[in-house]
């Protein structure tokens, strides 16, 4: 009875602490990990265990699930030399970076621990960042690679410290024989994601209640990336391939009132599952830090402090050197056409540089190393003192440094939305213009209303579209239209979404 008498209450009081960041306008990680922290501190606290080889799977998988679902594979191919600098180069420096650096601190940790705590701290986190860019007005283009970055430098990272951890486990193994199975892994998790997204979808088309297909979703992930892992192959590749196939199909067979009620599913899962990532690593660190000595503590704090500035400023360096030497060959000319519409500006490098904000997967991580790993203990209690200091000092700079460079964006995604709209909606008087009736008459005067205001992004609201069988059709017909349009790249995935959002409202109130 305790234990869900605390469960309750962390839960309410990480709720509690959501509402407070959003009406400060700071990312709700930045609180939970204050949270973590004190509870670590707590000596009455509570004190659960969990294996460590379920960290990953259960925090990880469903977060790159979301994620990955919502990519827009145009953008991602738009900008695919800024995204893959952050999630290769960056990854990759700051990795090195703290490998050297927790080294010669600690000159008795062996390379392949220092380059796993390297690999634990260098993905920067979705959440974060997300929850201060739908706050302010940023350029598309930033937010795009911000995304993209979030969505595949887990892969990058978790890659690295796969091979770190598993030279630790072999010890006499090389790290060029991990090499071969290395790329197969690679090459088979993305292939072996596209089987698993067909076959599930398969098993899964007739589940048409909505507690039963919320299930299955979840159900489906965990399985895809324990099997996924059982094989040698990559669970976030696995993944991340999984999600976008699954994405690219879903909207054609999944029925309004099963999307909206999934969708609102997840999220609820997702902010649960960082709740819990930040209690479980507070609740690790209390009994580390209490068989401490004040020597040793203070020790353990220089070290994650030097780490944590290393990480900032690893991010920082490679940014703004890859921008200022892009610049230099920009005003030679230097560049092809295609790579002189990504050089970054100045401000947009200051911005994708402090977005650096470490959270739920260099926890889950950290959580995940075996038990009997070296200097396990010391990297727990720096990840979490990367992903405190991280959220507190950029988290809550991030915004008033937005505002202060004064960025204008053009909003592409409502002037997609507005086309969308517009074609979307004379598909549905297209579907219903041969019908006589006066009902049908009825409803395509209000559909020319919609298309009279489809210039604007002001949506529509439920109430305009009350329940009938002629109003389906005409919503299935604009569906349809929607997907084509995503479907040839005529609009992005987040102006797809937002009509998506409409005819399902629609479709709600014709079910009604």
């Amino acid at each position: 009875m305790l234990t869900f008498e605390w469960i309750i209450a962390l839960l309410l009081a990480a709720v509690a602490l959501s509402a407070l960041a959003r009406r400060i306008k700071v990312p709700y990680p930045a609180f939970l990990a204050i949270g973590g922290m004190l509870l670590a501190f707590l000596p009455s606290g509570p004190s659960w265990a969990m294996e460590p080889q379920l960290a990953l799977a259960l925090f990880v998988a469903p977060v790159l699930l979301d994620a990955a679902f919502d990519t827009s594979l145009r953008d991602l191919r738009n900008n695919w030399l800024p995204v893959s600098t952050l999630v290769l180069v960056a990854v990759g420096i700051t990795t090195t970076a703290v490998a050297v650096v927790a080294h010669w601190l600690r000159p008795d940790m062996p390379w392949a621990v220092a380059i796993a705590l390297g690999a634990i701290v260098a993905p920067p986190d979705a959440a974060a960042a997300t929850a201060i860019l739908r706050q302010v007005k940023l350029p598309y283009r930033i937010q795009k690679i911000l995304e993209g970055e979030s969505l595949l430098n887990d892969a990058s990272s978790l890659l690295i410290y796969r091979v770190a951890v598993g030279l630790v486990a072999a010890e006499h193994m090389k790290i060029r024989e991990f090499v071969p199975s290395l790329a197969v892994a690679l090459v088979g998790s993305l292939a072996a994601g596209y089987v698993f997204a067909q076959v599930w979808m398969l098993i899964t088309r007739r589940v048409t209640e909505a507690p039963s297909a919320i299930i299955t979703q979840f159900g489906g992930t965990f399985m895809v990336w324990i099997v996924a892992e059982h094989f040698g192959l990559s669970g976030i590749l696995t993944i991340i391939a999984y999600a976008i196939t699954i994405a690219r199909t879903a909207p054609t067979r999944t029925p309004a009132r099963l999307r909206v009620s999934s969708y609102a599913v997840w999220e609820t899962v997702i902010f649960v599952l960082n709740v819990l990532a930040f209690m479980l690593i507070g609740m690790q660190l209390r009994p580390i830090w209490s068989e401490l000595d004040a020597d040793v503590r203070f020790k353990y704090c220089t070290f994650a402090a030097a780490i944590l500035g290393i990480v900032i400023l690893a991010r920082i360096a490679w940014i703004m050197s890859y921008g200022v030497f892009l610049r230099a060959l920009k005003a030679r000319n230097l560049l092809p056409p295609y790579v002189v519409a990504t050089v970054p500006s100045l401000r947009r490098n200051i911005v994708v540089s402090w977005c650096g904000m470490r959270g739920l997967v260099t926890l889950a991580a950290a959580f995940a190393l075996p038990e009997y790993f070296p200097y396990r203990d010391l990297i727990l209690l720096t990840a979490f003192a990367v992903v405190l200091g991280s959220l507190v000092i950029q988290g809550l700079t991030l915004r008033p440094l937005i505002l202060a460079l004064k960025f204008e964006d053009d909003d592409p995604v409502a002037r997609e939305a507005a086309h969308a709209r517009t074609v979307a909606y004379r598909a549905a008087l297209d579907a219903i213009d041969a019908d006589p009736s006066e009902e049908a008459e009825i409803l395509r005067l209000e559909y020319r209303a919609v298309l009279l205001r489809a210039e604007t992004d002001g949506g529509v609201t439920s109430s305009e579209l009350p329940a009938d069988p002629l109003r389906r059709r005409a919503i299935a017909a604009a569906r349809l239209a929607l997907i084509r349009l995503r479907g040839t790249e005529a609009i992005g995935d987040d102006a797809f979404h937002r009509i998506e959002e409409e005819l399902d409202r629609a479709e709600l109130s014709a079910e009604a």
